[in-house]
């Protein structure tokens, strides 16, 4: 992994581009000796030592980084009086949030809308219903009023709203579609990833340890998911192109989790190409992020009742990768 990458999976609040900024400083030291430009696009091993020599970087409140309104080249797919659809590109965080220093979508949407946004998300996210990560590009609904805001969120959390993602991953799948139907909770040995709950392992972890009989295996096993704060989640996917140890699919959301196709296809032994948190240690392909692309969004005007659906293609570098693994699919034939 590269030092860049490495240094936003241990501070996530931090983004890309800052961390690079702050390598380039020297105000990260790797082995023991400071960081300088050259050392950005290093590769790096777990057993390296990484030190980021100003902490309070991370410390900084979000109402510190209000968003400012910024002129930028947004890709809105729909727009009418009460709401927008917009484009999100790879690489750009959707709104501030703590230790986020860099001009975030939520700038350039306030420079677009001006204050004709909704608030009910908080001051640092004016008109965002919803998010994505980072490097996940595509779809996300932005509403221009409290009123409307709270219509979309009823219809997100009533599993209404129709979300289907395409993602690159390892590996390739004997069926053509299937589901995932676990419960996401916070990783305990590590605070910034979420993981898939396995209801088999979990029950045979307290019989092991308990000799429960069936009636007290079920309390315990129901204990264990109250205590855990799980958080139902349910991810289908379909198999839209075979590839040589890969595959393109189409994931579908019912629930919408934090990193929940990210943790779920890593749960099946299917991680994401370039997922810095979730995907394989060693890889033949080098990423800046995972190969994940929100590609339709459908939901029901909450004004005019109709309902809407937007479809994106993948950006470039993601046609690009997939292109590329065909290309080298071909000559192995």
């Amino acid at each position: 992994m590269r030092l860049d990458l490495k240094l936003v999976q241990m501070y996530p609040s931090i983004s890309r581009s800052k961390c690079q900024r702050l390598i380039a400083d020297g105000a990260v030291t790797l082995n023991g000796r400071r960081t300088t430009e050259k050392d950005r696009k290093i590769n790096i091993s777990d057993e390296d030592e990484i030190i980021l020599l100003d902490t309070s970087i991370i410390e900084l409140d979000a109402q510190n980084t209000a968003p400012e309104p910024i002129k930028m080249d947004l890709d809105i797919v729909y727009e009418d009086e009460y709401l927008m659809v917009v484009n999100k590109p790879r690489g750009i965080v959707v709104h501030p949030g703590s230790g986020t220093i860099d001009p975030t979508l939520v700038s350039g949407i306030l420079y677009h809308c001006g204050t004709n946004l909704s608030d009910a998300g908080g001051c640092d996210r004016p008109g965002i219903v919803h998010r994505i990560d980072r490097d996940t590009s595509g779809l996300l609904m932005v509403a221009k009023s409290n009123k409307i805001h709270d219509a979309l969120k009823k219809q997100l959390s009533k599993h209404s709203i129709t979300r289907s993602y395409i993602a690159l991953v390892h590996g390739n799948f004997a069926e053509n579609e299937g589901y995932i139907d676990s419960p996401i909770i916070r990783d305990p040995k590590n605070r910034i990833k979420k993981a898939a709950l396995d209801e088999a392992k979990i029950r045979a972890s307290l019989k092991n340890k308990n000799n429960y009989d069936a009636k007290k295996l079920d309390e315990a096993y129901y204990d264990f998911i109250k205590n855990s704060r799980s958080r139902e989640a349910y991810t289908s996917y379909n198999v839209i192109e075979s590839l040589n140890g890969f595959s393109l699919l189409r994931c579908t959301l019912k629930t919408g989790r934090t990193h929940q196709i990210r943790v779920h296809m890593a749960s099946i032994g299917h991680p994401l190409v370039g997922d810095p948190l979730y995907g394989l240690k060693k890889t033949p392909w080098r990423e800046e992020g995972q190969m994940l692309h929100a590609a339709i969004l459908g939901f029901v005007h909450p004004v005019r009742e109709e309902y809407l659906e937007f479809s994106v293609t993948p950006p470039e570098d993601f046609q690009k990768k997939v292109s590329k693994i065909r290309g080298g699919q071909k000559k192995r034939h």
